[in-house]
């Protein structure tokens, strides 16, 4: 820990007038949060959701981050992160998102989980796992950063939410045991173009690890997963910066596709 002072307040402003203004603040580390307080990121993210909550806005999961080893090790961490998704970030497949809603928008294809059951033993085995997951869908994840140029650190991306934007789910659901989500392969294509690929694997070896990581870290805060909740894996592949009036489609093997796209430059 640094010797400044934590202002858990003043990294909540900053990331709340970033999203209206459409101007990103600079990093948070080092400045109003410690390097390396994830604790202290993780209340602003509370203070963050709470004021969503207050104006409306209804949660309906949460997402995964960090789940591919390369991005650890380039932030220096060596676990995932989580962050809360309400339906003011959901997006129907193929209906086209303003890009004025974002600031520095990037997309990345994963597996959505939608939960038929709660998890609130924090010492959740796979077998409970299998059990709670209702269907399967295929997503796409519109990542965005509050923080400029995404210089970001765990503290950063934590505090903003894990870097949440948007989500795209697909629609057609599947079984859990129809789908070999450790082997699953990805395909994120631009213009007919493959622009990011994967597959299940890169995500801590199996979607499933991170949908036990997030079960346990969830239920130790009291704050479990839910029956109807969509939890979002993590990404099977690299994420891609947006280009605006472009669009994509994930196609991931076993699961369909999805397609989301964006309008031309326009005033925020």
């Amino acid at each position: 820990m640094t010797g400044i002072s934590i202002d858990l307040e003043a990294a909540n402003r900053e990331l709340a007038e970033a999203r209206t203004s459409g101007k990103p603040c600079p990093p948070l580390r080092g400045r109003l949060l410690p390097e390396g307080d994830v604790e202290s990121a993780y209340r602003v993210q509370q203070l963050q959701t709470r004021a969503w909550q207050g104006r409306g806005e209804r949660r309906v999961g949460a997402k995964i981050g960090l789940t591919s080893r390369a991005v650890q090790e380039s932030l220096g961490v060596f676990q995932p992160d989580f962050g809360v998704l309400t339906d003011a970030m959901a997006v129907g497949d193929g209906v086209e998102v303003p890009i004025r809603r974002l600031l520095q928008p990037r997309v990345e294809a994963e597996v959505a989980f939608v939960l038929g059951a709660d998890l609130t033993d924090e010492r959740v085995t796979t077998a409970d796992l299998i059990r709670a997951v209702d269907h399967l869908l295929p997503a796409i994840e519109i990542v965005d950063s509050r923080i400029a140029g995404w210089d970001i650190s765990i503290v950063d991306t934590v505090a903003d939410n894990a870097s949440s934007g948007l989500f795209v789910l697909g629609t057609t659901p599947r079984r859990l045991a129809d789908v070999d989500l450790r082997l699953c392969g990805m395909v994120l294509e631009h213009a007919g173009e493959p622009v990011s690929v994967g597959a299940g694997a890169a995500c801590l070896g199996n979607p499933l690890h991170a949908l036990e990581w997030l079960a346990r870290t969830l239920a130790r805060t009291g704050d479990p997963l839910r029956a109807g909740d969509v939890v979002l894996s993590g990404a099977l592949g690299p994420m891609v910066p947006v280009t605006p009036g472009a669009a994509y489609e994930a196609r991931i093997s076993g699961l369909g596709s999805v397609r989301t796209c964006f309008s031309k430059e326009g005033e925020r």
